[in-house]
């Protein structure tokens, strides 16, 4: 049995993305799956996607629905998650198997990506990370305890969690890439070429604009100025993976 999670709040992204990472992590292993999803509003979900309440956390108002209420997942306990769990972010496009990110490294308890523009700093990127549940509750423990010196110490989750964690092991960096930062081609070519898919990449992230349907359709959400030279060609790939 493969457990997978993921996590939704609030309305930036439809109950869509939820029940489309289901379909493409179901299509992409060849194992039994447990796929739960920690939502503050299941409406609309798929019947087979596992649904559990958000998580409890305490965190300070301008913080509250960003990406440190991931550390909630370190909760013993939670869901009766057991074993190694792998965590999705819903804005990403599988394009390959997954069960490579269970067997990796099977003696690490945090194996995650490093982050695509902070290459060898030793920051992971937690769009994509496995790790053993109940092993790492201390994570969310010293952060609740007190939130304020780490948010004025670290500048996001993930450099907290990459800091604090008792261990941390990369993948290999062609299996997670991310679409902005990887695969759209630099200016001018973003204006000509499309982007491409590696063969050995596996998961896509769609960090910041564009997310997966715009850049399908060739479209850039930004402002008029930075339109001059962001520009993403329509992406057929991604409707073929993104299902």
């Amino acid at each position: 049995m493969q457990t997978v999670i993921c996590m939704k709040w609030g309305t930036l992204y439809g109950v869509d993305y939820v029940n489309r990472l289901h379909s493409m992590v179901k299509r992409h292993t060849r194992h039994s799956l447990r796929f739960v999803c920690f939502t503050d509003d299941p409406a609309g979900m798929d019947p087979v996607v596992e649904v559990q309440p958000l998580p409890d956390m305490e965190l300070p108002e301008r913080v509250r629905w960003k990406g440190w209420r991931k550390l909630s997942v370190f909760k013993p306990g939670l869901g009766d998650l057991q074993g190694d769990v792998l965590y999705l972010d819903i804005d990403l496009v599988l394009t390959q198997s997954i069960d490579c990110f269970f067997e990796f490294e099977p003696a690490s308890s945090y194996c995650v990506a490093e982050n695509w523009t902070q290459a060898g700093l030793g920051i992971g990127n937690t769009s994509v990370f496995r790790y053993r549940a109940g092993v790492h509750g201390y994570l969310l423990d010293n952060f609740v305890a007190d939130p304020e010196s780490k948010l004025a110490k670290y500048r996001n989750s993930q450099t907290y969690i990459s800091r604090e964690v008792s261990e941390m092991v990369f993948w290999p960096s062609d299996w997670c890439v991310s679409f902005k930062a990887n695969l759209v081609p630099r200016w001018p070519m973003n204006f000509l070429k499309v982007p491409p898919l590696p063969k050995n990449t596996r998961i896509v992230a769609f960090t910041g604009e564009p997310n997966p349907d715009a850049a399908r359709d060739g479209y850039w959400p930004d402002s008029w100025r930075k339109k001059i030279y962001k520009r993403v060609r329509p992406t057929p790939w991604i409707a073929e993976h993104w299902r």
